[in-house]
This record gives C-alpha cells, sequence and structure tokens, in this order.
C-alpha cells in the first residue's frame, strides 16, 4: 500500500476527533512507508457543490466523448474527484456522525464520485436494472465519531447510525467492498468515558499502520 487519499469530512478543525484520529493513522503509516504517497481532500471545510441540474445533465449526456465545452466544466471537479480515487490505493474517510448520518460536504463528494460510466456501470435486463462497479482493487477506512453510545453493530442504537453504514453501501457500489470502520463514540458523554473510547480507537489505528 503506498497512495492514500485522505477525504475530512469534519466541518471542525483541531477540535475534530475524526480529523485527529486520521491524521494520528497516517503519521504512524508515513513512519513505515516514507516514500508513501498522501493526497489530502477537504470537504468538510471547503464547499463542494451539491449536484445540480447542469450536472446531472452533462454526467448523464448520451455521448460522453462529444460533451460540449460546457458540460466538460459542469464535470471538471468530478472527474478530478473520480481520477483522484482511481490514482491511490486505500481511501480514508474521517467524519464525525452528524444528525445519525454524515455532514453535507461528504454526502456532496459521495455525489460528485458516484458517476455512471466512470466508477459503476449500468445495464437493463429485462427490463431490471443491473449496476456494475468499475473501481476494483482498492480498500478503504472510515475513522469517524460519534457523540454518544450504542451506535456501532450490535449496540442498542445501531439502527439510527446512518453514517459508515451508508458509506459502506456507497463505496460498495463503485466497488470498493473492503471497508474498515475505527470509531470513537462519546464525544457528548462523561470526559473519562469518551477518553477511554479515543484511546482504544488510537490503538487500533496503529494496528492498522502496520497492517495497510
Amino acid at each position: 500500500m503506498s497512495r492514500i487519499l485522505v477525504v475530512h469530512g469534519s466541518p471542525r478543525g483541531d477540535r475534530s476527533t475524526s480529523r485527529r484520529l486520521a491524521e494520528g493513522f497516517l503519521s504512524a503509516w508515513q513512519a513505515r512507508h516514507p516514500e508513501g504517497q498522501i493526497t489530502r481532500r477537504e470537504v468538510g471545510r471547503v464547499l463542494v457543490p451539491p449536484v445540480n441540474e447542469a450536472f446531472v445533465a452533462a454526467a448523464f449526456y448520451p455521448e460522453p466523448d462529444a460533451r460540449p465545452l460546457s458540460m466538460q466544466a459542469d464535470l471538471a471537479l468530478s472527474d478530478q474527484l473520480v481520477g483522484e480515487l482511481f490514482e491511490h490505493d486505500l481511501l480514508l474517510i474521517s467524519t464525525p456522525m452528524y444528525n445519525f448520518s454524515v455532514p453535507s460536504g461528504l454526502k456532496a463528494w459521495v455525489d460528485q464520485i458516484v458517476r455512471l460510466g466512470l466508477t459503476f456501470d449500468h445495464t437493463l435486463d429485462n427490463g431490471v436494472a443491473q449496476y456494475t462497479p468499475l473501481l476494483q482493487g482498492k480498500k478503504a477506512l472510515i475513522v469517524t465519531s460519534r457523540g454518544g453510545f450504542g451506535f456501532g453493530p450490535g449496540g442498542a442504537l445501531e439502527a439510527l447510525n446512518h453514517a459508515d453504514p451508508w458509506l459502506r453501501t456507497a463505496l460498495g457500489f463503485v466497488g470498493i467492498n473492503d471497508v474498515s470502520v475505527v470509531a470513537a463514540e462519546g464525544e457528548e458523554s462523561a470526559e473519562r468515558t469518551f477518553a477511554v473510547s479515543v484511546a482504544e480507537a488510537e490503538q487500533r489505528l496503529l494496528d492498522l499502520a502496520r497492517v495497510f
């Protein structure tokens, strides 16, 4: 593993737990892979345009190689973001869980990279849609923070978590099925309890840095 694409989804800067955990992983990984490449894409503190009518018209233009220049401009950022995915081996997403899901900037990034003909294909079989993922051989690591406890697998509030499960679905749709999730829970709970969760997440990330 020599190339990591980092997508930071938190609107917070230094106060972001998910961002800090992800950067800790990157420091440990870089120490083991000094020749490795890390590319950071900020979507939490930099505006990623939401999909609009012009984007949809350009993305579904019947002759992609003959798109007018105006349509090419509408897809320029999306093309760049998709290119970054193909150019890297590991996708690292850091994000908090906001209102049971992900921040709007990260949602916008996903909408920009789920692209017909680039990251997935679509055919009809007897009128039934068949989807083929086009990203192969990639891995993903989701580093997330949650305000309360019990949102992980088997937890009492698991059904309310539409953040990292949704990311797994979106990434799997384009072909990234090897996904690891590391979560710190309890940011809005007792300080000591949250500190224990963070320490456990830090240790797991250090272990993963030895593997990736």
